[in-house]
């Protein structure tokens, strides 16, 4: 059994815990459901066993939880248990109905008009009182002012409660107040809401108003609260509005799953319930119905670590499903290599049935997302970003390109000399400094993406000097241009890529963990705070139950290849992965102690450290002897073949394997597959085309591949 069965009757398919919770009398009622243990079910068929044991009509349910994707599957259950009427909605959309509502007899005006989003106002309210309107600063500024709101912190307590905290701010507490102040001046004389006071309005309105609290109250009697764990105290104090003193609540909640903190949400009244209503019925869910037993005992050690766990904490989920594969752990040099060891495991799945939908890779930070796009098209695995951007889509990104595209364009004087990678390295660097990328990352979530993002441009930037025979500022961005519209595929299914946030409330059967590095996970920033650190060891706790199978956990020495291999292995791994874990390096060779084998390059036999320089198989100084025509032949042929599979082009070969080939013109398959970026899967499916162009019979490598597919 697990979460996406079949629903029958009211009590179908339970287990003795989720039958207890289905039927436990009116009043409070608290679940709490570790992950993959049919919360939902257990719910929706508590919900159904209430209504039809007529405890209460099925209009009388109001059911809250935190995203319109939860709050429908709640809906879809309940019609499918034959319940009509009952309210599933996320807080907002409730509030918001309400607020409609009893607006004319609370107000008495036409209703005010709902801000789609609130930067432009923020940037109004910045520009006011003399903070930068840069619109990573507006980001993080109004996301204070959502985390005031939520938190009921006001104008006037914030630059005291959030030193209080040691909250991480993009601008000094007193400014951000006045800008706080400023916003909800000019939101109020333009008659504008925003969604968090669609929250405040409605709690004020049943609060306040005696005939509002007693229709309400009338209407709904019975509450059941989803994720209760993520509650907001603004949330906390509507939830307590609604109810007026009564107890028929029913909440859910998992508090080894809190990861929003940031925004404002607490454990606290989910560890607190008992507290609040000693009569309580309390069932724990721990059948683990998703994950293997290995899975499930791997995320049972590393929660296990987490300091002063509450009882109500404790959760130890036990595997029901068939035994599976070990965690793999795997410790590798570079970011490169832990990204290309990451894509070629995928491309092994998908080969052995595995559907990409069914794959996702999870980091930490938006940004670690670049190296993986490209590892992924390497092995001509499609793959999608979900809850961020493309890396080449960034705001950040796309000014970098602008101000890069017009420092190239502005004559000799502003690009490096040929051969000289330094001088291209430091020409990126000064173009990007302006936009953000400081010496060392700023402060705020916003600023550190976008640090995040400038640097890994600056990066490439070395990489492509390094490489390049004759190394520009024009042609590193002639290089960004077409790396930029090579990820712009059309929409596919394929491996999601996303962050650990992001990927809360979903699951897959293979799940890649990476970037598992102090620093990283934990976020730096979180160092220094006790309930922080705490709050990262969660996140990762989500990410390991999102696997349902195959589970891998994999981190870098360095960020670059030949770089300095100062990072250590996430402190959470501590005691949980092998103390000496061996992974596969660059070439696929597996890779001890003393570090993977390195490449040599095939003119003067120095040993390769970058990965431009492995990819053609020789020192960015020695003299390259590319075949021009061949290559244009390969261009042309892949351009080709990239139309024929509805495919970027990049998904067939990138530039750099194209110039290796014609570079090194190799006479068979053993040739080919020594050249980085050619695998078994690609030898098959493009091995025959590439050696007939090498020989030079470019008409008959065409005509064989339109000849194949018509």
């Amino acid at each position: 059994m697990n979460d996406r069965d079949g629903d029958g009757g009211p009590l179908s398919g339970l287990d003795p815990e989720q039958r207890a919770a289905a039927t436990a009398p009116r009043g409070p009622v608290c679940v709490l459901a570790g992950a993959g243990t049919g919360k939902t079910r257990t719910i929706t068929h508590r919900i159904a066993y209430l209504v039809r044991q007529g405890h209460v009509s099925a209009g009388q349910v109001l059911a809250v939880t935190f995203t319109a994707r939860a709050a429908g599957e709640l809906r879809n259950r309940l019609r499918h248990l034959g319940v009509e009427g009952a309210q599933a909605r996320t807080f907002h959309a409730a509030a918001l109905k309400q607020l409609r509502y009893f607006w004319p007899r609370v107000v008495g005006e036409e209703p005010w008009e709902l801000l789609d989003g609130k930067l432009k106002l923020v940037g109004q309210a910045a520009h006011r009182v003399g903070v930068s309107t840069e619109r990573d600063v507006l980001r993080d500024v109004a996301s204070e002012i959502e985390w005031s709101k939520a938190s009921l912190v006001g104008v006037e307590d914030y630059a005291a409660v959030t030193a209080r905290l040691r909250r991480d701010l993009p601008a000094p507490a007193a400014k951000i107040g006045e800008v706080y102040a400023a916003y909800e001046e000019l939101k109020s004389s333009r008659r504008l809401l925003d969604f968090d006071d669609l929250l405040l309005h409605t709690t004020a309105a049943i609060e306040q108003h005696r005939s509002v609290a007693e229709e309400f109250r009338q209407r709904y009697r019975c509450f059941v609260v989803d994720e209760y764990q993520d509650v907001t105290p603004l949330q906390q104090r509507l939830l307590e509005a609604w109810l007026g003193g009564r107890d028929d609540i029913t909440v859910v909640g998992d508090a080894n799953q809190t990861i929003y903190s940031f925004g404002g949400a607490s454990p606290q009244p989910l560890l607190e319930f008992t507290r609040r209503y000693p009569d309580a019925t309390v069932v724990r869910l721990e059948r683990d119905y998703r994950s293997t037993p290995q899975v499930v005992s791997l995320a049972n050690s590393v929660i296990a670590g987490a300091r002063a766990r509450p009882a109500a904490a404790r959760l130890r989920l036990v595997g029901q499903r068939q035994a599976g594969p070990e965690p793999v752990f795997n410790e590798f040099d570079d970011e490169p290599a832990e990204a290309d060891a990451v894509a070629r495991r995928i491309r092994e799945l998908v080969d052995s049935g595995v559907p990409a939908s069914e794959i996702a890779v999870l980091y930490r930070v938006n940004a670690q997302s670049e190296s993986y796009e490209r590892a992924l098209a390497e092995v001509t695995v499609p793959y999608v970003i979900r809850g961020g951007e493309r890396f080449f889509s960034r705001r950040e990104v796309r000014a970098a390109l602008t101000a890069l595209r017009s420092a190239a364009g502005e004559g000799p004087e502003h690009s490096a000399d040929a051969g000289a990678p330094a001088d291209v390295a430091g020409a990126v660097r000064a173009v990007l400094e302006p936009l953000g990328l400081t010496t060392e990352p700023p402060q705020g979530a916003t600023a550190r993406e976008r640090w995040d993002a400038l640097a890994a441009l600056a990066e490439l930037a070395r990489d492509f000097a390094a490489s390049a025979s004759e190394p520009s500022l024009g042609g590193f961005v002639a290089e960004l241009e077409h790396r930029a519209s090579a990820q712009h595929p059309p929409t596919v299914e394929g491996v999601t890529l996303t962050s650990l946030h992001a990927a809360k409330g979903l699951e897959w059967d293979a799940v890649f963990l990476v970037g598992l590095t102090d620093g990283t996970m934990p976020i730096q920033h979180a160092e220094g705070s006790d309930s922080a650190i705490e709050e990262e060891r969660r996140l990762l706790y989500v990410g390991l139950t999102r696997a349902r199978e195959h589970l891998w956990l994999s981190w870098s020495l360095a960020r670059n290849p030949g770089g300095r291999r100062s990072r250590r292995r996430s402190r959470f791994l501590r005691g949980v992965a092998p103390d000496d874990q061996p992974g596969p390096g660059a070439d696929g060779r597996t890779r001890g102690k003393k570090g993977r084998a390195k490449a040599g390059c095939r003119v003067c036999g120095s040993r390769l450290a970058e990965p431009a320089e492995v990819s053609a198989g020789r020192c960015a100084q020695c003299p390259s002897d590319v075949d021009e025509e061949l290559l244009a032949r390969l261009k042309e042929w892949r351009g080709r073949r990239a139309r024929e599979l509805s495919v970027p082009a990049y998904v067939v070969f990138t530039d750099a394997t194209l110039v290796a080939i014609a570079e090194q013109r190799p006479a068979d398959d053993r040739g080919l597959v020594a050249i980085p970026g050619i695998g078994a899967t690609k030898l098959e499916r493009f091995g025959a085309d590439v050696l007939e162009l090498v020989r030079g019979d470019g008409a008959s490598a065409a005509s064989a591949s339109s000849a194949a597919h018509d």
